[in-house]
Formats: structure tokens, C-alpha cells, sequence
């Protein structure tokens, strides 16, 4: 069997002869750099391991190599170590992709485990590329979360990254995005796959019984509670909860949640036995925590433990060139669930759909996809009526662009035709073409100047 490759690179020497000395004896094939520009010809999309660095080194430090890394293969985990083990950094190398964070001094065993994840994470990748190209299909996540812009594909990139770790995440975006599509792609993705996805609706939980839900009772613990129950976090013991809605968690319970994230132990209401608790947390939120933190409504420190891995889910004005695409593809799923024949728009349809503003995103979305296939919602050109052509629709859009200059000026039509950069003759005949008089637009007052 060929062991796990590290690319290892530290400018200190006995650091550097240590570490490798140690995962040699783990199992490990080591090759060993004092400088990052070595280490980077040795890294290339091919490369079946993992890169362990140090950050502070003279030269090219660890946040550059991560990013350099990242534009040779973005899917390639890359360790950062340090004796600066502050928060900021930590958040700040996760956020730009890092697989893992690990501060000195560090116990080899621990490395060992992280690096042993890290390269069977690293294995799957490329034996999904190589299936991928064999046959010629997409992944599953791009069939979960359709689309080919930008920040579609780097949303992609970093769930993959991170959905075979074992860190916290922190999913943000407006309303209706498909915040919990990327949760459940996280647990799927993660060795966590065949064990509970449990989801805890914060902003439905009644406040009397909150702590009840989470952490479970004894019996006896309170007026009603006649047996012992299991919580949420107690349920999903070796698999995901998903904290939907982070944001709207009472402060007191969010003191307390901050000590299940830290020390992975639990106590049931009632009882004084502490219960070991191995869960990974994903928190949902459609606000800005930052400033519910600079407004007291929720905990710095909380903020800080689950800001360390962030992921942003785009709102569809984000991604305009992807909601023809995924309007067809929520077509064919609203088909399939409702039994209904693949009613395909005409491409008119898709350009005015593109051009709408989406408030309520993907959800929103996904809700006329329903009712067009059911025929109970009407759209341009739904009906048979012909849709405006393209002509007209430029037309319309000069002769608005027109009105609205003639307006700004008063009806003087020196001003109009100098801003719109046309002479006073084709001013003349767009106004005639047009039906457009200056007299109805402004006050009637206005003369040429």
C-alpha cells in the first residue's frame, strides 16, 4: 500500500528534522523543505498528498504559499502550523482555504490524525476527478448547487475543502439561498455521511422548553418530565446538528452552547453526570453576525469559535448568469416530484427571468418552477401571448432614456442632446419617432436656450 505523502516546510532545522523524523515513524512518506519556493515545484494539480507549513518563515511565508497553492489546485489541503496560535490568524488562513490550523507545540499524534484525514480527503478528490473525466459527468455537488459563475464555483470549491474536515462551519446569506442545502452537502461530504444530520430550528424553539431540547432531562427534572429524554445534540452523537438561524439564539443559551463547542461535553437538565458529545456544529445565519456582535445581541466569543471556517452562500443577484440554468433544473425536479410532463419556457421566458430581481433567491425560485409546472402561475409567454421582441424592447428603452434626459433639462434641448451625445437633428427625429414632446414632459414653459 503507497503511504500518505507530505510536503513538509519549516525554516527551523530542528523543528523541520523532528517533525519529519516523527511522521516518517507514523507512516508517512516526508519530503522536507526549509523554503517555501522549493516546496512549490514539488505541488501541482498531479500531487496525491498534503502540504504542512509553518506561516512565519523569511521569504514566501505560509498565508503566500496557501495562496499560491490555490491557484495551482484548489483542491489541495495545505496544514498551516504556528507559534502565533491568535484567532485572527486562524480565521483569516481558514477563510483563504487552509485545511487545518495547528499552533505550537503540537503532539505528533495529533498531526498524524489531522495529516491521515487530510490525505484520504486529498485520495477521494482524485479518484473523483479521474471517474469525473472518465465519464464525463458532474459531480453530485454540482447537481446539489447548479451553476457555472464565479462565486458558484469557488462555493463548490470550498465545500469540498472543508466537508471532509472535522471543523465547524459558519454558512451565511440572505433568506432563501440554499444555506441548509450546503449544510447537509458539508455532512454528506464529511466521514460523519451515514450517522444523524439533526436540525435545530433556533428561531422556532420555545424558550421555556429550549434547554430541554438541546441538552435532554432526567427524569423528575421539572413538572411533566415523568422519563429521562435525549436532546437534539445527545441524538445526533457521531453525526451533524445544523443550527439554523444562529442569530436569533437567546444570549444566556449561547453562553452555554459556547461550552458544548469548546469541551464536546453535555448535561442533561436534572442531572449533575456530564455526557462526552461527538457532534460537529454547523450554524446558519441570514444576517451579519459582526454587527449583531457590535450591537451586544450575540457573543463575540461565540462569533470567534464558529467564524473560524465561513461559508457565504450568494444571492441569486450574485449569480444572474446561473437562474436560467438552475430555472431549467428546478423545472425537471418539480416535474419528477409532482408527476407532471417537462414544461420547457421559451427562451424569452429565461432572459425576463434573469432580469428580475429575486428577494426571496433560490426558495423563490424554486416556487414558480412549482407553479409553472403545475399550471397555476402565469409568466411571459406562458400563455401563448408573443413576447415583446427585441427591437421593441430597445426601443422602449431609448425612448424612456430620452424622456428622462428631456425631464433633467427642462425640455432645452441644447442640454439633452449634449449629454446624450447625439446630434439635434437625430434628437428631432427620435422625439418625432418617438411621439415624444418636450411641452408634455416638462412644466410646457420651457424654450430652447
Amino acid at each position: 500500500m503507497t503511504l500518505p505523502r507530505v510536503l513538509l516546510i519549516d525554516d527551523d532545522v530542528a523543528m523541520r528534522q523532528s517533525t519529519e523524523q516523527a511522521l516518517d515513524l507514523a507512516g508517512f512518506t516526508v519530503t522536507a523543505f526549509s523554503t517555501a519556493e522549493e516546496a512549490l515545484t514539488h505541488a501541482g494539480p498531479g500531487f496525491n498528498g498534503v502540504v504542512v507549513s509553518d506561516i512565519r518563515m523569511p521569504g514566501m511565508d505560509g498565508m503566500t504559499l496557501l495562496q499560491r497553492l490555490g491557484e495551482i489546485d484548489r483542491d489541495l489541503p495545505v496544514i498551516l502550523i504556528t507559534g502565533h496560535a491568535d484567532v485572527e490568524l486562524a480565521v483569516e488562513a481558514m477563510r483563504r482555504g487552509a485545511y487545518d490550523f495547528i499552533a505550537k507545540p503540537f503532539a505528533i499524534p495529533s498531526l498524524a490524525t489531522v495529516l491521515r484525514r487530510a490525505a484520504d480527503h486529498r485520495a477521494l478528490v482524485m479518484d473523483n476527478r479521474r471517474l469525473r473525466a472518465a465519464a464525463g459527468q458532474q459531480d453530485d455537488l454540482e447537481v446539489r448547487l447548479p451553476g457555472r459563475s464565479a462565486p458558484m464555483i469557488d462555493l463548490r470549491r470550498r465545500l469540498r475543502t472543508i466537508g471532509a474536515s472535522e471543523a465547524d462551519v459558519l454558512v451565511t446569506g440572505p433568506t432563501g439561498a440554499g444555506k441548509e442545502v450546503v449544510a447537509r452537502a458539508l455532512h454528506d461530504l464529511s466521514a460523519r455521511a451515514a450517522r444523524p444530520f439533526v436540525v435545530v430550528n433556533c428561531a422556532a424553539l420555545s424558550a421555556t422548553l429550549i434547554e430541554s431540547e438541546l441538552f435532554g432531562h432526567e427524569a423528575g427534572a421539572f413538572a411533566g418530565a415523568l422519563r429521562a429524554r435525549y436532546g437534539r445534540f445527545e441524538h445526533a452523537r457521531g453525526g451533524t446538528v445544523l443550527l439554523d438561524d444562529i442569530d436569533t439564539m437567546p444570549l444566556d443559551l449561547q453562553a452555554k452552547l459556547l461550552r458544548v463547542l469548546q469541551d464536546r461535553v453535555i448535561t442533561r437538565l436534572g442531572s449533575n453526570d456530564p455526557i462526552a458529545l461527538d457532534v460537529r456544529f454547523i450554524a446558519t445565519s441570514r444576517v451579519a453576525l459582526p454587527a449583531q456582535v457590535a450591537r451586544g445581541a450575540f457573543r463575540e466569543d461565540l462569533y470567534f469559535r464558529l467564524a473560524v471556517t465561513t461559508l457565504a452562500v450568494p444571492p441569486l443577484t450574485a449569480r444572474r448568469e446561473d437562474i436560467s440554468l438552475l430555472f431549467l433544473h428546478l423545472l425537471r425536479e418539480a416535474a419528477a416530484r409532482h408527476g407532471a410532463e417537462d414544461r420547457s419556457p421559451a427562451p424569452e421566458v429565461l432572459a425576463d427571468l434573469t432580469a428580475r430581481d429575486w428577494p426571496g433567491n433560490v426558495r423563490e425560485l424554486r416556487n414558480l418552477a412549482d407553479r409553472h409546472v403545475l399550471g397555476l402561475d402565469w409568466m411571459p409567454g406562458a400563455d401563448g401571448a408573443p413576447l415583446p421582441r427585441l427591437a421593441t424592447r430597445v426601443a422602449e428603452f431609448e425612448r424612456s432614456v430620452i424622456a428622462a434626459a428631456i425631464a433633467a433639462h427642462g425640455g432645452r434641448l441644447r442640454g439633452v442632446y449634449e449629454d446624450l451625445g447625439i446630434s439635434r437633428k437625430t434628437l428631432y427625429e427620435k422625439m418625432q419617432k418617438h411621439g415624444l414632446d418636450r411641452r408634455l414632459i416638462t412644466d410646457g414653459d420651457a424654450t430652447e436656450d
